[in-house]
C-alpha cells in the first residue's frame, strides 16, 4: 500500500460554477455584527460553499486566508478555556477541508516552492489539530478520519522535506511552529489522557506542549528498538498503537515515537512557562510512556445507581434531606473506582474533579471524585475514583455565630482504634491557616481549628487533612 495525497478526505465539488468572491469580505464583515452563534453559522455556510466550488488556486488561497482571520476572531471567545460550541468545532473541520483542497491544487501544479507547500500542509494540519483539541475540550472522541488525514499530512511533509520548515502562525492556544512540532503536539495531547483533564486544562496543555513537541522524533521502525516507546502506524485511524497491539503494518509506515530529548527538556528552566503549565506537564508525562490508569482488576456490572453531584447536594443527602439525584448505570467497578453511564444532558454537571456521592443497593454511600468523562453515542461515561472512609456533613464558621459554610468530613479507620480525617471544601472559600469553628451533625460543641494546607485539590474542591480528638 502506498500513501497518497489523493486519500485525503475532501468532499466532492458540488458547484461547477466559480464561487462568488466579490462580496466575500462584505459578508464576513456582516457576520461580525451578529451574535456569536449566528455569526458562526453564516461563516460556516460561506466556507461550506467555497470548499465545494471550483476556484483557482489563488482565489482559494485568498478566501481561506480571509476565513482564517475570521477564525482567529471567533476563537477569542474560548481563550478563557470554556468549551467551544458544536458550530465552532464544525468550523475547524471545514477550514481543514479547505486547506486540504488547496493542498491538492498545489500538488497538481508545477514544482511548488517548499515554503509554500510547507505553509499549506501546516495550515491543513493546524485546523485538524484544532478539531482534535476542541473535541477533547467537549470530552468527545474525534472522528477516525482526523487521524488518517493527520498521518497522511505528516507523511507528505516527510517526503517533501517540509517537516522543519518554520511557519509563522499567530493562533491561540499556540501551535508549534513547524509541521513536525505541530503533528507531535497532537500525538502528545492524545497520549495525555485528555478525558482525565479538568475543564480548561486541555487548551492549556496544548499551549504548554508547543515549544517542546518538536524535540521528540518519529524514528523509522526497528524490530530491536526500545519497546517502551509509543508506536505510530501512519495508515491507521488512531494516534498511536495501543500497548497491547502488535505492529503488523508495513515497516515503511511504522514509526517509533522517541521522547528522550523531550523528557529531558521538561526539567530545564523555561522562563516563559507558567507554574500551572509546568505542573500540568508533570502530571501527564507518565501517560506518554503508556502507564495505565487502572491499578485494580475490574468486574463488569449492569446496575442502576444514583449520583449526588457537588458538595451542597452531598451535604443535603447525608442529612437525609433527599435532594435531586442523577440516575446512572454502573458498567464496571473495582476496589478503587467505577465506570458509570449517564444521560448526555448531565454532562454540564459532571465536571472532571467534581465531588460526588454514589448511591447503590449498599447501605453505605461511596464518596468519590470524577476522574474522567467521555461523551459518545451511548451517552456520558464517567470514571469515578473512590475516596475511602465515611462521609459526614459538617459546618464551618469564621466566628462562633457567623454564617455557616458546608463541608464534608471524610473519616477513614486506621489500624488499631484510630481514625484519619480530612475535610472537603469548595475552592477559594477559606485560606490556609485561617482559624475556623467546625461543627459536626448531632454534636453541640464547635471545635476550634486552624485550616491546614491542602493535600489534594481539583478544579472544584480541595481536601485538607485534620487532627480531631
Amino acid at each position: 500500500m502506498t500513501l497518497d495525497a489523493l486519500r485525503l478526505e475532501v468532499p466532492d465539488i458540488l458547484d461547477e460554477d466559480a464561487a462568488p468572491l466579490a462580496d466575500l469580505n462584505e459578508r464576513l464583515a456582516q457576520a461580525r455584527s451578529l451574535q456569536h452563534e449566528d455569526a458562526l453559522q453564516l461563516l460556516l455556510s460561506l466556507l461550506f460553499r467555497l470548499n465545494r466550488s471550483v476556484m483557482t488556486l489563488l482565489e482559494r488561497q485568498r478566501a481561506l486566508q480571509n476565513c482564517s482571520d475570521e477564525y482567529r476572531h471567533y476563537a477569542a471567545a474560548y481563550l478563557d478555556g470554556s468549551p467551544p460550541s458544536p458550530l465552532f468545532v464544525r468550523l475547524c473541520n471545514e477550514l481543514a477541508i479547505g486547506f486540504k483542497r488547496l493542498l491538492l491544487q498545489i500538488l497538481k501544479g508545477r514544482q511548488p516552492s517548499r515554503p509554500h507547500l510547507a505553509w499549506c500542509l501546516y495550515m491543513a494540519l493546524h485546523f485538524l489539530a484544532q478539531s482534535l483539541l476542541r473535541n477533547y475540550q467537549r470530552y468527545q472522541e474525534p472522528a477516525p478520519s482526523l487521524w488518517r488525514d493527520s498521518h497522511l499530512l505528516y507523511w507528505l511533509g516527510e517526503h517533501q522535506e517540509c517537516l522543519d520548515e518554520p511557519v509563522a502562525a499567530a493562533f491561540q492556544p499556540a501551535p508549534a511552529c513547524t509541521l513536525r512540532g505541530l503533528y507531535q503536539q497532537m500525538l502528545l495531547l492524545a497520549l495525555s489522557n485528555p478525558f482525565h483533564l479538568a475543564e480548561g486544562e486541555c487548551p492549556q496543555l496544548f499551549g504548554a506542549l508547543a515549544p517542546l513537541a518538536g524535540l521528540a522524533r518519529l524514528l523509522p521502525w526497528d524490530d530491536e528498538g526500545d519497546s517502551e516507546s509509543p508506536v505510530v502506524d501512519l495508515t491507521e485511524s488512531q494516534p498511536c498503537l495501543g500497548y497491547a497491539q502488535h505492529p503488523d503494518g508495513s515497516r515503511d509506515y511504522l514509526r517509533r515515537f522517541e521522547l528522550g530529548a523531550l523528557l529531558v527538556a521538561l526539567h530545564d528552566p523555561a522562563p516563559l512557562q507558567s507554574n500551572g503549565e509546568r505542573q500540568l506537564l508533570e502530571r501527564v508525562r507518565h501517560h506518554w510512556m503508556g502507564q495505565q490508569q487502572r491499578r485494580d482488576p475490574r468486574e463488569e456490572f449492569d446496575l442502576t445507581c444514583n449520583l449526588l453531584v457537588g458538595l451542597p447536594a452531598i451535604h443535603a443527602q447525608l442529612l437525609e434531606q433527599r435532594p435531586c439525584s442523577s440516575a446512572a448505570q454502573m458498567l464496571d467497578a473495582s476496589a478503587g473506582g467505577a465506570r458509570l453511564l449517564c444521560r448526555p444532558d448531565q454532562a454540564a454537571h459532571m465536571a472532571v474533579g467534581q465531588l460526588v456521592l454514589l448511591l447503590t443497593s449498599s447501605p453505605t454511600p461511596r464518596l468519590a471524585l470524577v476522574r474522567w468523562r467521555h461523551l459518545n453515542i451511548e451517552g456520558l461515561h464517567l470514571g469515578l475514583h473512590y475516596l475511602k472512609g465515611l462521609a459526614k456533613p459538617v459546618w464551618l464558621r469564621r466566628t462562633p455565630s457567623a454564617q455557616t459554610h458546608q463541608g464534608i468530613l471524610q473519616s477513614t479507620p486506621e489500624p488499631g482504634d484510630g481514625w484519619r480525617h480530612a475535610l472537603w471544601l469548595p475552592n477559594g472559600q477559606f485560606g490556609e491557616g485561617e482559624n475556623l469553628w467546625l461543627q459536626q451533625a448531632n454534636v453541640h460543641n464547635q471545635v476550634i481549628m486552624q485550616l491546614p494546607a491542602a493535600d489534594l485539590g481539583t478544579a472544584l474542591v480541595t481536601r485538607h487533612p485534620l487532627l480531631l480528638a
